[in-house]
């Protein structure tokens, strides 16, 4: 928790972080109790993110999210349809991020601002359902001898890339000159 934040209720600090919070949301599919869900939940109250979505079970490993549960939004969904349903409703925008075959660079890609960014199960990825509701399949540039990064680590690259999108207002090819 940081300083700010420091003797204040439960209540006071997620009131502060909803005044503040970005547009954006992010999803993690559960179909397999995966442990990087914690992880994901954490970064996404790093970035500030409006909330999470849980696909599949609900039941989860909490201990990755290091108590940042408590002050992060949470929703339930049973399958990717729901989701997608639910986006269409709210008018965001579903965007997987996976490794696929076809999938555009993240590095690329304009993000838009009412977007929900959902991350599939760990080791197997993206679901078939969830494939066929996002908008995009958007893959991380990788330059080494694995193949594939683990969801957590993932999940911050693309938040971090809405983060220079929308709160630095930086499109893909910026350079920072004139």
């Amino acid at each position: 928790m940081v300083d700010r934040y420091r003797y204040w209720s439960l209540e006071a600090i997620v009131a502060d972080l909803d005044a503040r919070r970005h547009c954006f949301e992010v999803g993690v599919e559960n179909l397999e109790h995966d442990f990087n869900i914690g992880s994901v939940i954490r970064t996404a109250n790093a970035f500030a993110a409006r909330q999470v979505h849980i696909v599949g079970k609900k039941r989860w490993n909490r201990r990755g999210a290091m108590v940042t549960d408590r002050y992060q939004h949470l929703m339930h969904h049973p399958d990717a349809g729901a989701l997608a349903t639910w986006c269409a409703d709210q008018g965001i925008t579903l965007i997987g991020i996976d490794n696929l075959p076809g999938s555009v660079p993240l590095e690329t890609f304009d993000l838009p601002e009412r977007a929900l960014l959902l991350f599939g199960q760990e080791s197997i990825g993206l679901s078939p359902i969830a494939r066929e509701h996002v908008s995009a399949v958007l893959s991380i540039a990788q330059y080494g001898s694995t193949r594939s990064i683990n969801a957590g680590a993932a999940a911050a690259i693309a938040m971090h890339a809405w983060i220079r999108r929308h709160a630095f207002g930086q499109r893909p090819g910026f350079t920072g000159q004139p």
